[in-house]
């Protein structure tokens, strides 16, 4: 009863999950015929659904032979990832891997057995990756191979030193996920589906990566210090605790809220980047796939700001808030429309005595500057009495069904990958 309470809270949830259900969601993520891919291509989105909650969607409804180049791009990288994150090679052995890991991609035979992660077979099997990766048109070669060559030195860099300085934190960021960002606006631009300025200007495409990474960052402070990992910059929680840990102590939850609402603050000064880069694109597929994860961290920065509970588990937002954002993300107005939305939101919880308030209010004040409310905003949320009794109804009714959604769905609507 307690899922059916929040259902009925939002009606907009349940028609948007009914709808998502009942084919909405082949207008954002259509996917891939496995029928029309040879096998080694298979194998390589057998490998990205296994791989990625959220991604494999948005990558199999890009268009013509850029989906191919992303995926590919994507598992490399994850083969990437894998090598860093693996605790059980010594770094006399990782730091080189990682250096030198844009060189397999032309040796066919290379692979890795000894990766005890999760998603090992990446490395397993590599050399289909390697083989699919050396099929793509060079343009597409060469990008992959450049972005992966920088993200492994980055992250040789920072195996042994941790996130100091608020300049050394956006220099992870960029190693990590800014580099993405500018390898995938490389791709969209050599395929000819975006202009040339997209892939060229790098300032806004590290943007992207960063508001997502840091997003990723904040939200998952409590399962990141359970790992042994800290990501959060010393330079900012030094400012409220001896040790990055102590600010998850009952006794110390004030000054806690106030180091997560800086580095929120931190964070929303990429929005207005992000909104310039959305404004240019003009591919309707690549506009989804750029844009409905940034409105997903919009979202979730909101549900985190001023929020006790990151300190104490895990802070999500709703899967039907998810699949509203999905199928409503889908223009620049309406993404402009749902930046103004959440950073409302949370101007609304600004604490008086906070002291990052005077700096929140100013870059929201920035942000609704490129975002003034218009028919998008208003059509996002005018629902007549007759439209929210029905949604109510539908919602005692349906509420069992929508519990079985799709492990698909389940999967891709869990907000945030890293």
């Amino acid at each position: 009863m307690e899922l059916l309470r929040k259902w009925l809270g939002h009606p907009e949830d349940i028609y948007n999950l009914l709808r998502f259900k009942m084919g909405g969601y082949r207008a954002v993520m259509p996917r891939v015929d496995p029928d029309s891919l040879g096998c080694g291509l298979r194998t390589c989105y057998r490998y990205l659904n296994q791989t990625s909650r959220s991604f494999a969607a948005v990558i199999q409804a890009l268009d013509g032979e850029l989906r191919h180049a992303v995926c590919i791009f994507y598992l490399v990288l994850r083969a990437l990832d894998t090598v860093e994150d693996d605790m059980s090679i010594p770094l006399h052995v990782k730091v080189p891997m990682l250096q030198e890991f844009h060189s397999y991609l032309y040796q066919p035979e290379w692979k890795y057995v000894e990766s005890k992660e999760k998603d090992r077979q990446v490395l397993e099997d590599f050399p289909t990756i390697s083989m699919e990766f050396r099929n793509l048109s060079k343009v597409y070669q060469d990008v992959i191979s450049d972005i992966c060559h920088k993200m492994g030195v980055g992250m040789a860099e920072f195996l042994e030193k941790k996130v100091d300085s608020q300049h050394e934190w956006d220099k992870y960021c960029h190693y990590v996920a800014g580099l993405v960002g500018i390898g995938l606006s490389r791709l969209f631009s050599a395929s000819e589906l975006e202009d040339s300025i997209v892939g060229q200007d790098t300032e806004l495409a590290n943007s992207m990566g960063l508001f997502l990474q840091k997003t990723n960052i904040i939200r998952d402070y409590l399962e990141d210090q359970m790992e042994g990992r800290e990501f959060w910059p010393r330079e900012v929680w030094s400012r409220y605790a001896q040790k990055l840990s102590d600010l998850a102590k009952p006794e110390n939850i004030e000054m806690a809220v106030q180091c997560l609402n800086e580095l929120i603050t931190n964070a929303l000064h990429h929005v207005p980047d992000v909104l310039t880069y959305l404004s240019r694109l003009r591919n309707q597929s690549v506009f989804n796939f750029c844009a409905i994860p940034q409105v997903m961290a919009i979202a979730t920065l909101a549900a985190c700001y001023n929020n006790k509970q990151v300190f104490r588990g895990v802070v999500k937002i709703r899967k039907g808030q998810a699949v509203t954002l999905m199928m409503d993300a889908t223009n620049i107005q309406a993404v402009k429309a749902i930046m103004y939305q959440y950073v409302e939101e949370i101007y609304q919880k600004i604490p008086s005595t906070d002291p990052s308030s005077n700096k929140t209010q100013q870059v929201i004040a920035s942000i609704r500057a490129m975002s003034l409310p218009g028919s998008s905003l208003a059509s996002r949320h005018h629902y007549s009495p007759i439209y929210l009794s029905c949604a109510m109804l539908l919602a005692a009714l349906s509420w069992q069904y929508l519990s079985t959604l799709s492990k698909a769905t389940e999967e891709y609507v869990q907000a945030g990958e890293n």
